[in-house]
């Protein structure tokens, strides 16, 4: 298997010495930076960015500059999404938007982690766990979610809050860790 097969199975793999995973990660960084200064009136041209960083065309996006990714092809988002000022993704592995979701600013969703240890971290060895958000979600500013973490249904993390494992659906998470504070009434 290639360092991207491991990546995207979730095994450890060499992100910094893959030509491949280097030319992939700079092509999305090019594709970011064109975005972070294209006119926010250029609709046109940003949707045309847009569609060659996530490889399809987004349903009903709107994304505020600036704004980061790893590489893109891994983020897959639903409709109706609005991801404010200053988020990154880091998509190492899949990042599974659902429809109706909103990302505060400077929220970080981030699907890599390193090795402890700090020989095998000094490799550059890495692994990926995927992240999925579901339909209706709201995510307050300044929120980190941590690999391998689900948010459920209806669920709204709390500006600030640090997502360390799972979010039940239809619940106000809230703190660091994250902890459901409260049951939401969606119906």
């Amino acid at each position: 298997m290639t360092e991207k097969d491991n990546m995207i199975n979730g095994e450890w793999y060499n992100a910094s010495s893959d030509h491949t995973l280097v030319e992939d990660r700079l092509q999305a960084k090019d594709l970011c930076a064109e975005l972070n200064q294209t006119k926010p009136s250029n609709k046109e041209k940003r949707t045309t960015i847009l569609k060659d960083l996530f490889h399809y065309e987004p349903n009903h996006l709107e994304l505020l500059s600036p704004f980061q990714v790893d590489y893109g092809y891994n983020i897959f988002l639903g409709k109706n999404i609005f991801i404010n000022h200053n988020c990154y993704l880091m998509d190492c592995a899949h990042i599974v938007i659902g429809d109706n979701v909103f990302i505060g600013p400077n929220c970080g969703i981030y699907t890599a982690t390193h090795p402890l240890g700090a020989n095998a971290r000094n490799l550059g060895i890495e692994k990926a766990s995927p992240i999925t958000i579901g339909n209706n979600v709201w995510i307050g500013a300044n929120v980190i979610v941590l690999p391998g973490v689900t948010i459920g249904e209806g669920a709204v993390i709390s500006a600030g809050s640090i997502v360390t494992k799972d979010v039940p659906e239809n619940v106000l998470a809230m703190g660091s860790p994250a902890e459901p504070y409260k049951k939401i009434d969606n119906e």
